[in-house]
């Protein structure tokens, strides 16, 4: 039953990473979840994981943990087929790509093992587009200079939302130089409060948690971020890189705690909106824990007043039907018990569209 499970958990996301985009990834993960199957270095490497649940991203743990070593030029027979190396994918070579991917595995297998410890941590910056979407919608009603907290940071990257460049059709946000470029925003016409006058944008406050951060100017932590991104998707690439440039002149503050804790230090403040946000992170917080996070939540709401306004901003995964979406919500703490749903987005934030 647990190689049953760690091959349907391959499979999963091999299918997941075909629906996104990545058509290398999803070659390379339906000929692993065979090698598990069979017993293969793949197996091997996630020998221990086999029963882990879903959130746990057991497979893409073992997709980081080879691009790390093609990115550090541990693996040159695999970089050939790796974009990211500067090599190219061709599905036609699909078997010769897998080749070289289960011979890397075998040959580093120590290695392997150690990465397979580590929880992913992607910190997606396109998903900024849906944080700066609900903050522009709050700052219509709360027009204050900005305290944001950010839950389950990764890195931080998107703490640093307000430097980075939107544009879509009819909308287009934040500083034309800014390395961090997010293009095709949106899908079809963006919401009407993005396309007439925006509010000022005015971070005066920008802090974040997370129980394992990553810091993104040192070396291991920038190669665990880039190794987690996917090796054929060059614009999430140049996104992440971006945002590491940004980081090295405004380091984000990331606390090494969990988000309950985390929140027990933070207050309104009067003359500021203070926010609380987070991006597809609450799947990974136990029930419990994310319990008391809803008690903080709504004790800073009871304290929120007009001069001292608090808003929560999420973009997280819903079971929709029989699908799981991914949607932009906001709560306000004037009336923090209506949940507005203001958009949907591909789960890495580009494009979103209107609901």
């Amino acid at each position: 039953m647990s190689i049953d499970h760690a091959v349907a958990m391959f499979g999963r996301q091999a299918e997941a990473c075909e629906e996104l985009g990545s058509a290398l990834y999803a070659a390379l993960l339906v000929r692993a979840a065979e090698d598990i199957r069979d017993g293969g270095p793949c197996a091997d490497a996630i020998a221990g994981y086999e029963d882990a649940p879903g959130p746990d991203a057991i497979a893409l743990r073992l997709l980081g943990g080879v691009h790390a070593l093609v990115l550090t030029g541990r693996a040159t027979e695999l970089a050939v087929h790796y974009p990211s190396a500067g090599g190219v994918f061709d599905p036609g070579a699909a078997d010769r790509a897998w080749a070289a991917f289960r011979a890397t595995v075998a040959a580093e297998l120590p290695w392997i093992r150690d990465w397979m410890t580590r929880p992913p941590q992607t910190n997606e910056v396109g998903r900024a587009n849906l944080l700066i979407t609900g903050l522009l919608h709050t700052l219509a009603r709360h027009p204050f200079p900005v305290r944001v907290f950010e839950l389950g940071s990764s890195a931080g990257l998107n703490l640093l939302a307000d430097r980075f460049r939107y544009e879509s059709a009819g909308f287009a946000h934040g500083s034309e130089d800014s390395p961090v470029l997010l293009p095709d925003a949106w899908r079809g016409t963006p919401p009407a409060w993005l396309t007439g006058p925006q509010p000022a944008v005015a971070f005066t406050e920008r802090r974040g948690c997370d129980p394992n951060p990553i810091d993104p100017v040192s070396p291991e932590g920038s190669l665990a971020l880039r190794a987690y991104v996917w090796a054929d998707q060059p614009a999430r690439a140049a996104r992440l890189n971006g945002a590491l440039r940004l980081a090295a002149t405004i380091p984000p503050r990331v606390e090494p705690v969990g988000a309950a804790e985390f929140l027990t230090r933070v207050e309104p403040r009067e003359g500021a909106l203070t926010v609380v946000w987070h991006s597809v992170m609450r799947q990974y917080v136990p029930a419990g824990e994310w319990a008391r996070v809803e008690t903080e939540l709504r004790r800073l709401a009871a304290a929120s007043t007009a001069a001292a306004p608090f808003a929560h901003i999420a973009f997280e995964p819903r079971r929709v039907g029989g699908e799981h979406r991914f949607r932009l919500t906001v709560r306000d703490g004037a009336d923090f018990e209506l949940e507005r749903v203001l958009a949907e987005a591909m789960p890495h934030g580009l494009p979103a569209w209107a609901l």
